[in-house]
């Protein structure tokens, strides 16, 4: 079960990340770039992951 989510807000260079339990409370905040993002993300335990961008 996943018990994490990730709201990932897209930019041309920067992610800024959110990650929360799914109850809502708040597990990191973190601004990566595009190589730090991947590399991040590679590296997580399954999670839900809500992305936005405008």
């Amino acid at each position: 079960m996943k018990d994490t989510m990730i709201g990932v807000d897209l930019a041309k260079s920067v992610f800024v990340l959110h990650g929360a339990s799914m109850a809502g409370q708040v597990k990191f905040r973190k601004k990566l770039s595009r190589s730090q993002f991947l590399k991040f993300i590679a590296d997580q335990s399954p999670a839900v992951v809500v992305m936005e961008a405008c």
